[in-house]
């Protein structure tokens, strides 16, 4: 015990500033990994590769093995350039963030709350009623990030946004009901649009099983843009909301019609509250 606490004083002794600069960047960096790739099936892979490793570690630190050691030395670099291959999709949702840092600010908004005011109420008056008739329903919403090469795989419209348009959109058996429905604005820019699904483990949690395809897909394209998404189950009826790869579920209209109000409207100090409360990961509250 003695020896333990004679090292821990020698190495405190050596600390300077530059030192805890250098252990808070690392830090920095294993935290920026590990929350690129939470809920995500790289995350039950990372804990296997960090348990073989430090098995691999006690191994070869234990045991005199000099043909296993020098066959971990030779694939260590072949592992290290395998990385970027196998956590390509986090590596890539992580530069996208960066690259969107910033946008959320009031005057980089292309769509002020009050040019969206129509839009936002023909989205919750046809959600509201498509909810009540449970037509499923997957409406995305565009704020900062070009949706172009998903508007590719729908039908262009370019029609006036309005509830009786997306209620006639999403009716069944009509010829663009399948697949989700873009606004840009006040237009509905295309429709029928594939959206990429999420791969992320949040819906397999789930105790649930009203989620399918339509949830993925409106976490999907929460995931790969700043997009807002809103989903109408076509099993419950329930409408949810997904944004930065969350969903919150069993909305209400007036509740559907404050969330998105918020995202299009001036960050206030009274709006700050109603982020902190619905997506705290996103804005930490500073009183701890």
């Amino acid at each position: 015990m003695s020896d333990i606490l004679s090292d821990l004083a020698f190495i405190f002794q050596r600390l300077n500033w530059l030192g805890v600069i250098d252990i808070l960047l690392v830090t920095l960096i294993f935290f920026g990994v590990l929350y690129l790739v939470r809920d995500t099936q790289a995350m039950a892979l990372l804990r296997g590769a960090l348990f073989l490793l430090v098995l691999i570690a006690l191994m070869t630190s234990l045991v005199n093995l000099p043909a296993f050691t020098w066959l971990l030395r030779t694939a260590l670099p072949a592992m290290a350039f395998a990385i970027p291959v196998i956590f390509a999709p986090e590596i890539r949702r992580g530069l996208e963030r960066i690259g969107r840092a910033g946008t959320f600010l009031p005057f980089k908004n292309k769509h002020t709350g009050e040019s969206m005011q129509g839009t936002i109420q023909a989205v919750v008056s046809s959600a509201a009623r498509l909810s009540a008739r449970q037509h499923g329903a997957l409406i995305i919403l565009q704020r900062f990030d070009s949706l172009d090469e998903y508007i590719r795989t729908g039908v262009v419209m370019q029609a006036q946004v309005t509830p009786e348009l997306l209620m006639q959109l999403f009716y069944p058996n009509t010829p663009l009901h399948d697949g989700a429905v873009i606004i840009g604005g006040n237009r509905v820019r295309a429709a029928a649009c594939v959206m990429p699904l999420s791969a992320s483990g949040i819906l397999a949690r789930s105790p649930e099983r009203q989620m399918g395809l339509r949830h993925r897909a409106a976490l999907g394209i929460s995931e790969a843009s700043d997009a807002v998404a809103v989903v109408v189950s076509e099993e419950s009826g329930a409408v949810s909301i997904a944004h930065a790869g969350r969903m919150i579920r069993r909305l209400d209209p007036e509740r559907l019609e404050n969330i998105l109000i918020a995202f299009y409207s001036p960050i206030r100090a009274s709006q700050g509250n109603f982020f902190q409360r619905h997506f705290p990961y996103l804005f930490p509250r500073k009183d701890g």
